[in-house]
């Protein structure tokens, strides 16, 4: 079902401090950066082996990010697996009885196409699903 780790989400406050040790100590090279409206986040991808490590700095204290960041502070945020058709992935998880927070696809970093599961699904993991849209570096 699941192809690899596409990249794995960490919310953080201060996204210049996060860079900091992430690309300068861990030596991790910026593939991306981007302000995504629609998740209330600006995230910037890190590559690491084949996958990325998502930092997610929230634009607003009510976004999903926020909320998450006032509740657990800076942490793992998602684990998200790359699929080769998210519609497809989303029938099959539903299908299996797990609560799907995305119902329908909705558009990510980069212009991949994304969908949410239900932590409580999962063990305790809120679980990404990426489609890419092709615009790799």
């Amino acid at each position: 079902m699941f192809g690899r780790i596409d990249h794995i989400g960490v919310a953080v406050e201060d996204l210049d401090a996060a860079l900091e040790l992430y690309e300068k100590t861990f030596e991790m090279t910026v593939a991306h950066r981007e302000t995504v409206e629609s998740q209330g986040v600006e995230a910037v991808l890190l590559d690491v082996g084949d996958g990325h490590v998502e930092l997610m700095r929230p634009l607003t204290e009510d976004s999903p990010v926020g909320k998450f960041l006032a509740r657990k502070g800076p942490k793992l945020h998602h684990v998200a697996y790359a699929v080769d058709d998210v519609d497809a992935t989303l029938e099959r998880l539903a299908a299996a009885g797990l609560e799907l927070i995305d119902a329908k696809a909705r558009t990510g970093i980069r212009g991949s196409r994304v969908a949410f599961v239900e932590p409580k699904s999962t063990g305790g993991v809120l679980t990404e699903i990426v489609e890419s849209s092709g615009e790799e570096h």
